[in-house]
């Protein structure tokens, strides 16, 4: 089959239908987007800060529209401050109008690789709502001071008007930061941008430092990326981390943190991120003893986190896959509704407690929602939603994220076959990464992509490198064939 002849963009849409997604916006939204106008901060009610004058930027993929949030930083007594801006959604989607109950029943944004799914109409999400470049935008600021120790302290929460001045991306200010690369032109154009970021670098090494110190996994999974040109797939490309997305990784969990902590302290409930003590914790110490390691019989993430840099320096090609087995075994993140009181249930992977989602309310509902409940703090009103209500959102946002994952994951495989198509009869070198009841599977290394060994597999075993040929591929069902 000719890969022109497959309609990944029709594929897309119809496994958003499969798994309880509804890709169109209902009838209203329409018009609620017409009576929709750019906000000022009179219009805003309530106290507003004009922080305009900082060196805001922000940092995202080279594709992203919908940027959920932008930073600052100066030196202080104690260390530096960070101002990180989160784009004020709930400023235009009220509760219960049309745009919200369609944000609330989807719960998150799906990126399937070949087309978004936006949560919110890209009018918002892209536009109103989006901290872009050069534009004045309502936000809820987080802001604390970094001691040298990466302790957090001087901690507020408030609404700002703010201004977005340099859009930057990951794959251009990261290898600049590491100093594998010259500077970006906007940053190169502006000795206060390059003094901001290095200032903004330098504290997310700190936080950085002491999550570890803590426990926290640092753990480095393969991620694929489409490269998509006139609407159709060229090739597959891989998303690494660099210096740049930890620095935003880091700020945004500090966020999450003081944002939990506020809530908590004020007596208010919340929906909290999750990620539980593995109950599978005796089949990650089973795992580390393949490689001569000894975990404690008790979950400990920092221990795990030991093991984990160790076989990274050890054996880098199948790192990746190491990470994969851990991710699965440890289980995946939910959303709980925690009561003022209630008992912290923590997130082991980032030795984090007291920890929720607030940061990207462009893209997840149970942002959106953390920003209703931080800001009736902040005007001391009662919460705007019942418990049964929160329990209920947190709930729909974990099936909907799991549903995403399920999309997502099925899009990677058939975006893959697309793009290997072309190249059926090629070599590649290959990593076997799993051995199982239903074959022998292989990661090529160039491009990224996973397949089934359908020759050759006697005797294969995990971790085995070897040459494969590519055989077949059906991106229908999203099947890769090779033989050894």
């Amino acid at each position: 089959m000719p890969h022109t002849e497959f309609d990944l963009f029709a594929a897309a849409r119809q496994e958003m239908i499969d798994e309880g997604f509804d890709p169109d916006f209902p009838p209203g939204v329409d018009e609620q987007l017409t009576a929709l106008k750019t906000r000022a901060a009179e219009a805003a009610g309530g106290e507003v800060r004009d922080l305009r004058a900082l060196a805001w930027s922000s940092i995202d993929n080279d594709e992203s529209r919908d940027l959920d949030q932008i930073e600052a930083a100066e030196r202080v007594n104690g260390g530096i401050r960070i101002l990180i801006g989160i784009a004020d959604v709930d400023s235009d989607v009220a509760i219960g109008s049309p745009i919200d109950r369609h944000a609330a029943e989807q719960t998150t944004t799906v990126y399937t690789g070949i087309r978004t799914f936006s949560m919110l109409p890209e009018q918002l999400s892209t536009g109103l709502t989006s901290l872009n470049e050069a534009a004045d935008r309502l936000a809820v600021v987080v802001e604390m001071v970094v001691a040298a120790d990466g302790s957090i302290s001087d901690t507020s929460i408030y609404r700002a008007l703010v201004r977005n001045r340099a859009q930057l991306t990951y794959n251009a200010v990261g290898p600049w930061l590491e100093g594998t690369s010259g500077a970006p032109a906007k940053i190169r154009d502006s000795a206060d941008l390059e003094a901001q970021l290095r200032l903004q670098d330098r504290a997310a090494q700190l936080l950085l430092d002491e999550r570890h110190r803590l426990g926290a996994l640092n753990i480095d999974r393969i991620e694929t990326e489409a490269i998509i040109s006139d609407g159709r797939v060229q090739g597959i490309g891989v998303r690494r981390k660099n210096r740049a997305t930890e620095l935003i990784e880091n700020f945004m969990v500090a966020a999450n943190g003081v944002m939990a902590r506020t809530l908590m302290n004020a007596g208010a409930p919340s929906i909290r991120r999750v990620v539980r003590t593995p109950e599978r914790w005796p089949r990650i110490v089973e795992l580390a003893a393949r490689y001569g390691e000894t975990l404690p019989a008790e979950a400990d993430s920092g221990a795990l986190n030991v093991f984990l840099q160790k076989r990274k320096l050890a054996d880098s090609v199948h790192y990746a896959d190491l990470s994969l087995a851990v991710i699965k075994l440890m289980g995946p993140g939910e959303y709980v509704f925690a009561r003022p009181g209630d008992a912290d249930r923590g997130h082991f992977a980032l030795a984090a407690h007291d920890y929720t989602h607030s940061t990207a309310p462009n893209r997840r509902f149970a942002d959106t929602v953390t920003q209703r409940l931080i800001k009736a703090v902040l005007a001391k009103r009662p919460s705007p939603y019942s418990d049964e209500q929160l329990e209920a959102i947190a709930r729909n946002c974990t099936l909907k994220e799991d549903a995403a994952r399920k999309v997502e994951r099925v899009m990677s495989k058939r975006i893959a076959a697309v793009a290997l198509q072309p190249r059926i009869g090629e070599s590649f070198a290959a990593v076997v990464t799993g051995v199982t009841p239903k074959g022998v599977f292989v990661r090529v290394l160039d491009p990224p992509a996973e397949g089934l060994l359908i020759r050759g597999q006697q005797g294969a075993d995990v971790g085995d490198q070897l040459r494969v040929k590519l055989v077949s591929t059906d991106p229908r069902r999203g099947h890769i064939d090779f033989a050894a």
